[in-house]
């Protein structure tokens, strides 16, 4: 697999390198902490994928993928933003890798690349959605997310979600319009990134939209206004009810 590198920062450029050395699969083509060398060498080189820092001394990574496409690699950011983004570009993009760079979740990352070789309109995809989030500056204005599941990936808006249901490391996401989405990542994936928009974690199992609450019952349970009944745990009882004092 052929490998190009973007990154401006000269220690971490080099402890990527050193990482490298031990994958065989892996074949670094050309590295740059340039944009605009990466603008000339990329195309040239035909990489299979990219190891690219968002924010670089001459620019930004996106705009330079929206200038040369994306249809012959995959893109994995190098990115320190604090967790939300992280979380934004973890479900736009193939992948991220947090600065400072580990090793096993390098590898990790790679090992995947090695063996999903995805479609162009699967590229393109992840890369806008990733971009969309990116350019919001931050989850406190990002409106869409998108879940990914065996047939493809599909992009909702937070306003559809009723409710996000656990089990067993897998999350189903119930849509207004009574649409199913089964995704394998645990809700946890999803909390923090949710939460801004409305969303509560009323019990281990459950995320809830509070824009669909109907009623809170004093048994232990929400009535959404799909029907559905939702427990809440009694650890999670007070903060619901604080949260329904605040809407009022």
């Amino acid at each position: 697999m052929r490998l190009y590198i973007l990154e401006d920062e000269v220690r971490i450029m080099q402890h990527i390198l050193q990482i490298l050395k031990k994958i065989s699969f892996v074949e670094v083509v050309g590295a740059s902490d340039q944009i605009s060398v990466a603008a000339i060498e990329i195309p040239a080189l035909a990489p299979d994928i990219i190891l690219a820092d968002i924010r670089l001394k001459d620019g930004d990574s996106f705009h330079l993928f929206d200038e040369i496409g994306t249809s012959d690699f995959q893109v994995v950011f190098l990115t320190a933003y604090d967790q939300y983004a992280i979380q934004a570009l973890n479900l736009g993009a193939f992948g991220y890798l947090l600065k400072p760079i580990d090793e096993i979740s390098l590898n990790t990352v790679l090992n995947k690349c090695f063996h999903h070789k995805e479609q162009e309109a699967f590229n393109q995809q992840q890369l806008a959605i990733a971009k969309a989030h990116y350019l919001a500056q931050g989850v406190g204005t990002a409106r869409r997310i998108a879940l990914k599941n065996i047939e493809c990936i599909e992009v909702v808006t937070m306003e559809e979600i009723v409710f996000c249901k656990s089990d067993k490391g897998y999350t189903t996401f119930y849509l207004k319009n009574g649409k199913e989405i089964l995704v394998s990542k645990g809700l946890k994936e999803y909390e923090n990134l949710l939460t801004p928009f409305g969303f509560l974690r009323c019990h281990q199992s459950y995320l809830v939209n509070f824009n669909y609450v109907k009623k809170y019952y004093r048994e232990g349970y929400l009535q959404m206004e799909n029907k559905e009944h939702i427990p809440v745990s009694s650890r999670k009882k007070e903060e619901v009810l604080q949260y329904l004092e605040n809407i009022a």
